[in-house]
């Protein structure tokens, strides 16, 4: 077709849209007749926090404590670094570590520019709001500086967590050459570890610095202000590593079908990408992730009790309880993590054969236990004079997150681990069924997840408003709300060791990788092994261990998914209290239009899970087209006859440049189509845009859930093929790679960055409709209609280029031919 004819219907599209949608801004308005309160978390000021003491001691005080915790967590970070850095490796293989370094290095300074251009988007809106509501220049420019800070926070985790993942993948590789599997498990938690307790320290650092030292009246701008760009940070890194590590692992993948080559063939110049992407991927998503979310959910609390609760001194008692207690719950997963490697090595240090699950699993348990401990006890100390027992009220409710924290993992081994049935099943039905059935398995284990998951998330949730009524309301305003939060914050309690067995995969998977690009096999360097090891080096139980630690890896990368989108979704739901909060001056006012019986309310709920869908499709679509140039490139340069035994770095670095350039073009527009979508839909009516806020939290998180753990049961069913069946090459084999190049955008792309992108758009929207009501009050809902209009025809410019510019675009004229002259 003609391109000049394939516009139309975008037109046409574009038209039918628009005319309803201005339809439904006239009728905006409140119902209540009562004032819409505008500007409320630009305004907010925190009290004095030295006005209360704590053990002795002003409350600014004992949370500047706190950055003697976070200066311990960078200092375990660093240590554990330089421990890494000085662990043997095999020249062969410090080489490909380093080359897959170089190599993200490049990604990310690309990606950093890329972000600057996106940061524009955001500051221009912020400028604009802050301006309008008579902040000064200096002060509008301080709440941009900080969003900055915020953006460049998240991007300076992902650097750290791809350095210490690039050292850890060939140490991991050569220890492996020993036959003793506990040191494949301690290198990447080790690697883990550090990710864990850097990331987390810096936020809290970063958020103690605002609480503690900058001027009461401006701090709540800027926690804003850090909150959205730590939000775009993650946002666009978690959209565009899913993008490109999912384009190389399915390029490198399916050469294995198409040519029957190995396992990371070295041969294979996509190889290289799909290690990068491993950490572009699994690496700087989760890290930019995890570092967001630990802030966005405090962000979402302190707001919370600005706005929900009356009494100043309950406000400076709940501020510094909260922080005191995310210090120590670092502390205790410090403690966890020894007391956890201390119990492991016991129990393996001369073990031929491990259960790589196990140790991680009760690192998990135990952090929990002791983070649930430590709360209750920091309770009793800081706040046992709040009345009605509310210390240990508030424990119980922070440790209903915390204990979702390792019970969720449970549920999710249950439908991804290599030992549960529903993996199982899908070997089995792939057996008979080849890849049709496989992938109809892994399905019906992704549906089946997220019915369990939202059913434990939901109980959890239902004891903890049910705590909440026990007094909480004399404290506050809409308590329940306040307890979520608090299951949220829960979550993120042993956050450092979340992020640790998160990043314990991609360090798994880079070190299968690294192992066979060294060709270290071939190498003739047995007498030099034997000689550091004691033992003659058996390679195929090298590969055996690595295969089975993968394993390991992909269960505990799964397990991590739902308890960050589940903070997500939990931690929303704070946020959207604020914005009721403003547009109903204090549940005073319009109250009745959070109702179903409020048309727009209920329209707001159907287009937001319209867009949960689209951006599923538009993630996935650039990843389709990404992998087929990434084919067709590797189709026609691998070289397979010769004596090369490694593909030509020139080669490589073609595959990476495809796969980068179609995750940033993918990023562009979905990024593009989501900012326009969430400027277009405040500025509809207010209550349109609430109902579109819970849609998308609540669409997102059983969209995610499904595809995560529908992945993560199809990428483990290949590692049971490979390592339990030894099954490599066979049409099994065959079958369960293809279910596994179907998984890998869905649990990689756009599950996991549905997360970051729901906080962004309640965090940008949380400015966008207040600037929508001040301009719907100052001048009139025409200008906020037609304002809405265009920024919805720009959203649906972008969404219609997510599919018709991201196409492969090969007519099938030229497959016919293609097929003619194959047959």
């Amino acid at each position: 077709m003609d391109a000049r004819h394939d516009r139309r219907p975008r037109y046409r599209i574009a038209a039918l849209a628009v005319v309803p949608l201005l339809l439904l801004s006239g009728c905006a308005g409140g119902g209540g007749g009562g004032e819409t309160h505008v500007g409320g978390e630009a305004n907010l000021q925190l009290p004095d926090l030295g006005s209360v003491t704590f053990l002795g001691m002003p409350g600014d005080v004992l949370l500047g404590l706190g950055l003697i915790v976070c200066a311990l967590g960078l200092a375990f970070g660093v240590l554990t670094y330089t421990q890494l850095k000085k662990m043997p490796a095999h020249q062969a293989m410090r080489e490909i570590s380093e080359l897959i370094y170089t190599t993200c290095k490049t990604y990310l300074r690309q990606q950093g520019k890329f972000l600057l251009l996106l940061w524009a988007f955001i500051a221009t809106i912020i400028v604009v709001y802050y301006l309008s509501l008579g902040f000064g220049v200096g002060k509008t420019a301080v709440v941009i500086a900080f969003s900055l800070i915020g953006m460049g926070g998240s991007y300076a985790v992902a650097w750290y967590g791809i350095r210490v993942n690039t050292l850890a993948n060939s140490r991991t590789a050569h220890a492996a050459i020993g036959g003793r599997p506990l040191p494949l498990h301690d290198i990447p938690l080790r690697s883990g570890m550090s990710i864990g307790m850097v990331l987390i320290s810096v936020e809290l650092a970063m958020m103690l610095i605002i609480l503690v030292f900058l001027p009461g009246e401006i701090a709540g701008a800027c926690f804003i202000g850090f909150a959205i760009g730590e939000s775009l940070g993650a946002s666009a890194l978690r959209i565009a590593g899913g993008i490109f590590t999912k384009i190389a692992d399915i390029g490198a993948d399916l050469m294995k079908i198409v040519l029957h080559i190995k396992e990371d063939d070295a041969r294979n110049p996509g190889v290289i990408a799909d290690c990068t992407g491993d950490n572009a991927g699994d690496s700087v998503g989760p890290s930019a992730d995890g570092f967001e979310t630990y802030g966005v959910t405090g962000v979402a609390l302190i707001t919370f009790i600005l706005l929900g609760v009356h009494d100043q001194s309950v406000q400076i008692q709940l501020l510094v309880w909260i922080f005191v207690i995310r210090a120590v719950m670092v502390i205790a997963s410090g403690v966890s993590y020894f007391i956890n490697a201390a119990i492991t090595r016991s129990r393996y240090a001369e073990a031929e054969e491990m259960d790589f699950e196990k140790p991680l699993t009760s690192l998990v348990w135990l952090t929990s236990v002791i983070c649930i401990a430590s709360t209750f006890l920091t309770s009793a100390l800081l706040i046992s004079d709040m009345p009605d027992g509310m210390w240990w009220k508030l424990s119980l409710i922070v440790s209903c997150g915390t204990l979702a924290g390792a019970v969720i993992p449970e549920l999710v081994k249950v439908f991804t681990s290599v030992k549960a049935r529903h993996t199982q099943e899908v070997v089995v039905s792939s057996n008979k069924g080849g890849a049709s059935l496989g992938i109809l398995s892994g399905l019906v284990s992704g549906n089946f997840s997220a019915y369990w998951l939202g059913m434990a998330i939901a109980g959890l949730m239902a004891i903890a408003y049910w705590i909440s009524t026990l007094g909480l309301g004399e404290l506050m305003l809409a308590p329940a709300v306040f307890a979520f939060g608090l299951v949220a914050f829960g979550f993120l309690g042993m956050g450092p060791v979340t992020i640790a067995v998160d990043s314990y995969g991609p360090v798994t998977d880079n070190a299968q990788s690294v192992f066979e690009l060294s060709t270290i096999e071939e190498a003739g360097v047995e007498d030099d092994l034997e000689r550091e090891f004691g033992r003659r080096p058996d390679f195929e139980k090298a590969k055996f261990l690595l295969e089975a630690n993968d394993g390991a890896g992909n269960t505990f990368k799964a397990t991590a998914k739902p308890v960050l989108i589940g903070t997500a979704v939990v931690g929303a739901t704070t946020m959207i209290f604020s914005i009721m909060m403003g547009l109903t001056g204090g549940l005073e006012h319009d109250v009745e239009n959070l109702s179903l019986l409020h048309a727009p309310f209920l329209l707001g709920l159907l287009v937001g899970g319209a867009v949960i869908y689209w951006f599923t499709g538009a993630a996935i679509q650039a990843v389709t087209t990404g992998a087929y140039r990434a084919v067709e490139f590797i189709g026609a340069n691998i070289k397979l006859d010769g004596d090369a035994k490694r593909a030509s770095d020139e080669d490589s670095s073609k595959v990476v440049q495809i796969c980068t350039q179609y995750a940033q073009r993918g990023m562009f527009n979905i990024f593009l189509g989501v900012f326009f979508a969430t400027l277009a839909f405040a500025f509809v009516e207010p209550f349109f845009f609430i109902g579109y806020l819970i849609a998308m939290a609540l669409f997102g998180l059983y969209q995610a859930i499904f595809m995560a753990n529908a992945g993560g049961a199809w990428d483990n069913a290949k590692k049971l093929v490979e390592v339990d069946l030894a099954a490599k090459g066979t049409p099994l084999h065959d079958a369960t790679i293809i279910g596994d190049t179907v998984g890998d955008p869905y649990k990689d792309t756009s599950s996991v960055a549905l997360n970051p992108v729901i906080k962004f758009t309640t965090l940008f929207g949380l400015l966008a409709v207040e600037l929508s009501v001040l301009l719907r009050n100052n001048f009139s809902t025409t200008l906020t209609g037609v304002l809405a209009a265009v920024f919805l025809i720009a959203s649906m410019v972008f969404v219609y280029r997510s599919f018709y510019s991201m196409r492969i675009n090969e007519s099938l004229e030229n497959i016919k031919v293609e097929v003619v002259e194959a047959s």
